[in-house]
């Protein structure tokens, strides 16, 4: 059995440290082999031992790989071990991409490519019956006729067959809560997995190939149907540059690279070699290379650049000359707006810090003359992507809407600054709040219009003459938000107000009695009076919080005689980990209490972040993030408190 490469001997059971493992795959002395068959029950999936004829259909696949006509392969190799955001699979010998596709994955992916030439002659057959002109000219040269639309049409059929790569590979992994195959990237990383699902290309289940071909449909008949646009695959720097010399002026939307965060270009290959072998007689320019390029991808890799500070020193380069091509290209009518999804703090070995991709990213958007306008968040990740499952990933990306600062921009103070940041962003974070932003994405969101309140001045000058650098402001306006936060406090009854002060120093785990007196006394409460409550207990001269699996399941807050907004969120949320619409039930028992409860989960989120309480800090956010949808379940048949 292997537990994140660290193995256990299942006649022995003696430790087999990773070490060995790897080896043993470097050296081909490891495999695979087929553990079970997941197969479609009534409402519900069935888990079958595997048969002998299952095993049978597996070994068939290699010999269909071996006889397939040239013994086509997807080529090229995977960056060298050590090198390359994200992948760590080179470590167990996988060092070519055709490595991470099983035999039976490689038969059903070439053969869907070997067929894209026979649909290409019958779709241009389809076309010219319908009347499409036989003009010969390529969809590459702007064609519009016949020839055009064949080539259109597999184009998008190799885009299927990319995302049936995605599918049908051997790091997808089996979803176990929502039974369902994963696809490969989940996450923008290509990282070893010791049980992985196959898909059945044929069936209507999970992974299908008509499962793919429809998100694809879908996709296209979503495109703007109307006005025509021009295309190129170019460097976007060099593309504003020229795009602004022959029309004065450009209109900028742009997602920029996540500073060391993903190695785009390194992960593209997977899908590129497929494309490369379906689409180069289309698309020969775009499909020239091998593999994609690389040296110029502007990302802080520091195995491309010698290391840690040059990576850095070469971000930031790279950033600042685009920033700079943006702030002088822009069409002054409209403003350039920029997406990113990135956590507002880091860690470090002295605790959370400020991001170092916003740090560098908002410090060339100031540097470059541009101000901050306006910004809104938005929802741009999908709640089922697996990084955010049991998790607290962010859901939300920030939309940065930035035009040229004005010469007549004022100068100020850092007290000046913490002075405007006072006063503009605690209505702009109840502003968030009230939109149900999630706990875990209020920090990333509070950047925005703080950074409004920064970009609005030519500079903030610190006491010593010095500039303030971005890193400092980013600091100052996470220091206001927690400010915000803990000033929400005063507004809630005193027992939730003992039970937050104490959870910040003990969790659910038990204290001396003398220090919960203390702090009840100070909370203008009792520790007789939060007992009763039904907030904690006393016993042995120690008080601790009720953890929410011992909550009463039917509480009834109508029929508490001393109800907070304490019990209301940990009740909550313990009905929520049971369903929603129990949760629902419940919020709307509570009437205006809910909002109170809604108030203070934001707060416990960022105690229990702070404190790298994980499952607390996932419990509280998911609160939020359901909020919403609570609000609109339609009330049970037989109300929970009937």
């Amino acid at each position: 059995m292997i537990k994140r490469g660290n193995g256990t001997c299942i006649a022995t059971g003696a430790a087999i440290p990773l070490s060995y493992t790897k080896a043993q795959w470097c050296a081909g002395g490891m495999g695979f082999d087929l553990l079970a068959v997941v197969a479609e029950g009534n409402r519900s999936r069935q888990y079958c031992e595997a048969q002998p004829a299952d095993l049978q259909a597996c070994r068939a696949a290699e010999k269909l790989a071996a006889d397939k006509a040239g013994n086509w392969k997807p080529a090229g190799r995977l960056p060298p071990m050590g090198k390359g955001l994200g992948f760590t699979v080179q470590a167990y010998g996988i060092e070519e991409w055709w490595q991470l596709f099983t035999d039976r994955q490689l038969v059903a992916l070439t053969t869907f490519s070997d067929l894209l030439g026979e649909v290409r002659e019958q779709v241009l057959d389809d076309a010219k019956a319908a009347g499409l002109a036989d003009d010969g000219v390529r969809l590459r040269y702007g064609g519009t006729g016949a020839v055009a639309y064949a080539d259109a049409v597999v184009t998008y059929l190799a885009m299927v067959i990319d995302r049936c790569a995605d599918y049908w590979s051997n790091i997808s992994i089996w979803h176990k809560s929502r039974e369902i195959i994963s696809h490969t990237f989940g996450r923008q990383v290509v990282t070893m997995v010791w049980d992985y699902a196959e898909a059945n290309p044929f069936s209507s289940s999970s992974g299908n190939w008509l499962g793919q071909l429809e998100w694809v449909c879908r996709a296209v008949e979503r495109f703007p149907a109307i006005g025509d646009a021009e295309v190129e695959q170019q460097n976007a720097q060099t593309r504003t540059r020229n795009t602004a010399r022959n029309t004065g002026e450009v209109i900028v939307s742009t997602d920029p690279p996540y500073y060391d965060n993903i190695g785009y270009a390194d992960i593209s290959d997977f899908f590129y070699v497929w494309l490369r072998r379906n689409l180069a007689d289309i698309w020969p320019d775009e499909c020239s290379t091998l593999l994609t390029p690389k040296a110029s991808e502007m990302i802080a890799d520091k195995s491309r650049h010698g290391g840690k500070h040059e990576a850095r020193e070469y971000f930031e380069g790279k950033m600042a000359e685009f920033m700079d091509e943006v702030a002088s290209a822009q069409h002054y009518a409209v403003p350039a707006t920029i997406y990113y999804a990135y956590k507002a703090t880091e860690s470090s070995e002295e605790g959370e810090v400020v991001s170092t991709g916003w740090d560098t990213f908002l410090q060339a958007v100031i540097d470059a003359g541009l101000q901050v306008t306006a910004t809104w968040p938005l929802r741009t990740e999908a709640p089922v992507r697996l990084r955010s499952l049991g998790s607290n990933a962010l859901a939300s990306s920030v939309v940065l809407a930035c035009r040229p600062r004005l010469a007549s921009a004022p100068l100020a103070t850092r007290s000046e600054f913490i002075s405007a940041l006072r006063a503009e962003l605690p209505p702009a974070i109840r502003v968030l709040q009230s939109g149900n932003i999630a706990p875990v994405d209020l920090p990333q969101s509070t950047i925005g219009p703080g950074i409004k309140v920064f970009s609005g001045y030519a500079k903030v000058v610190e006491a010593d003459g010095r500039q303030m650098p971005v890193s400092d402001a980013l600091a100052l306006i996470n220091e206001v938000l927690d400010d915000v936060l803990h000033g929400e406090e005063s507004e809630l009854d005193p027992d939730t107000r003992f039970a937050l002060t104490w959870y910040a120093q003990h969790g659910f785990e038990p204290g001396q009695f003398g220090e919960a007196d203390s702090i009840a006394r100070a909370k203008n409460t009792s520790v007789e009076g939060v007992s009763r409550a039904g907030v904690g207990e006393t016993s042995g001269g120690k008080f601790r919080l009720y953890p929410r699996s011992e909550l009463e399941k039917d509480w009834d807050p109508a029929s508490d005689s001393r109800l907070t907004a304490w019990e209301a969120l940990q009740h909550l949320a313990a009905r929520l980990d049971r369903s929603e619409t129990q949760a629902a039930a419940l919020l709307r028992r509570l009437g205006g209490v809910g909002d109170r409860a809604r108030q203070l989960a934001y707060l416990l989120h960022k105690i229990a972040s702070d404190k790298r309480w994980a499952e607390e800090a996932l419990a509280y956010n998911s609160i939020i993030s359901a909020w919403p949808t609570l609000g609109t379940l339609p009330p049970l048949t037989e109300e929970l408190f009937d």
